[in-house]
């Protein structure tokens, strides 16, 4: 079963395998997202927008916490496609052994944190008094069940690396349909509010947890996890981190800058807050395209450089982008025009749908074009370059949109300007990370390959 769904990403046509390893890959991470949509769906039906507001909230402030962790399992995707293209099976294997003990210990980290943190970020964000107590207590709740979350992630990043994006996918559909139906018994049946679907989110993420530990018990070697052979191997997690914590900071101040945007969204009120929860929810759909071609990327890309298959990686880098752009777009332009049927399923009130409305012409509508430096990031990091994408996102997305929130805001007070920040960020960042791998690409693979491949 295992070897049935595994991808050679080092010989033959890219096109199909790069498609074929990236759907089950978006449809996995539609899927977590999902988690989130059907508990800002069902409290936004069934409870209160108060409700709806302190669960969308929370997006920005759990991007936040996670992100740095979740970088660490892109590092180890690369580090082990690279052993994979290096024909390295004990560095495989060394690899998972440091990543065993790594998920378990970095998840435990993040649920202190998470639980600590709730309250002075949410406090310090602005949340509405009539938001706050709910919004709390959802985000407490929700960071009981992290180190789940990260153990699933970490569990899946193995199986990416060796082309493998169906069983993830399987294991995701098994806990969302859980989810699902937990969602409707603790808010319809139990009345529990914000506190129920934060516990269905809980249940959910451990059955998917268990499920990837159970399949990986049963892998063949050198990617079987052994629980009572966990062990950090430093020189592996040195370089797991040199790649992952610079993609984690990447993501972690793409959040503060978020975290402030909402900030400035929760000034309007709690049918602003609710509103753009509602229209999120789509942006993280498209986004999730973004990021699978994204995983592609950096894993197709790190098993060729790890081969010296220089050619194939360009090639890679172009399919990849162009998928991306094509896919993404159609997807934004989809939810853009169809907007007051999609915003209907978490909202019927007139005043959150406008809001979403607004966010959904102007942010969602223009999210392609996001994939000209998430792409090119990710190349460069499946060369091993990690630090460069990162320190241009922060100057050209993160900087930008804090200095949009203290300097532009003020002035243009309207919900609108808080929302353009996007697609303007999106232009100079894409601009300054796609000429960054130009620039490496010229560099790194210019000169010949010494085992090109056909």
């Amino acid at each position: 079963m295992a070897k049935s769904n595994e991808i050679d990403m080092l010989h033959g046509p890219l096109f199909m395998k790069i498609l074929m390893f990236s759907l089950p890959l978006a449809a996995s991470s539609v899927l977590q997202q999902i988690f989130n949509s059907v508990d800002v769906a069902v409290v936004g039906h069934f409870a209160s927008k108060q409700a709806l507001a302190a669960v969308g909230s929370n997006g920005p402030v759990i991007s936040l916490l996670i992100n740095l962790f979740l970088g660490v399992s892109m590092g180890a995707n690369v580090i082990i496609s690279n052993h994979i293209g290096q024909n390295d099976a004990d560095g495989i294997r060394k690899s998972i052994r440091t990543i065993e003990m790594v998920s378990v210990l970095s998840g435990l980290v993040l649920m202190v944190i998470g639980i600590a943190a709730a309250r002075p970020i949410l406090t310090l964000m602005g949340t509405p008094d009539d938001v706050l107590p709910m919004a709390i207590s959802y985000l407490q709740i929700y960071f009981l069940s992290i180190p789940f979350f990260l153990i699933f992630n970490f569990g899946a990043a193995i199986l990416r690396s060796m082309g493998d994006t169906r069983r993830p996918l399987y294991i995701l559909v098994v806990a969302g349909v859980a989810n699902a139906i937990l969602n409707l018994f603790f808010v319809i049946v139990l009345k529990m509010g914000v506190e129920g679907v934060a516990i269905a989110t809980g249940i959910a993420n451990a059955i998917s947890s268990l499920l990837i530990i159970l399949l990986l018990r049963k892998e063949n070697e050198p990617y079987r996890i052994h629980i009572k052979e966990a062990k950090i191997y430093w020189s592996e997690l040195k370089r797991m981190l040199i790649i992952g914590i610079p993609a984690g900071l990447q993501g972690m101040v793409f959040s503060i800058s978020n975290v402030l945007l909402q900030s400035a969204i929760n000034s309007h009120g709690a049918d602003a807050i609710a509103g753009s929860a509602a229209a999120l929810n789509f942006e993280y759909y498209c986004y999730f395209v973004i990021c699978a071609f994204n995983g592609a990327a950096i894993t197709f890309i790190g098993q060729n450089y790890g081969a010296g298959n220089k050619e194939r990686v360009k090639r890679i880098f172009w399919i990849c982008m162009g998928m991306s752009l094509v896919c993404c777009g159609f997807l934004n332009g989809l939810f853009t025009w169809q907007h007051e049927f999609f915003l209907s399923f978490f909202s019927n009130d007139a005043n959150v749908q406008a809001y979403g409305k607004i966010r959904m012409e102007i942010v969602l509508a223009c999210q392609f074009m996001a994939s000209s430096y998430e792409i090119s990031a990710s190349a460069l990091r499946g060369m091993g370059k990690s630090m460069l994408p990162t320190i241009l996102t922060v100057f050209g997305t993160c900087l930008l949109r804090i200095v949009w929130v203290y300097a532009v805001c003020p002035i243009w007070t309207s919900f609108s300007t808080i929302m353009l920040v996007y697609p303007v960020s999106w232009v100079a960042t894409g601009t300054m990370v796609s000429m960054a791998f130009y620039l490496t690409a010229r560099k790194r693979l210019s000169t010949s390959t010494s085992r090109q491949q056909p």
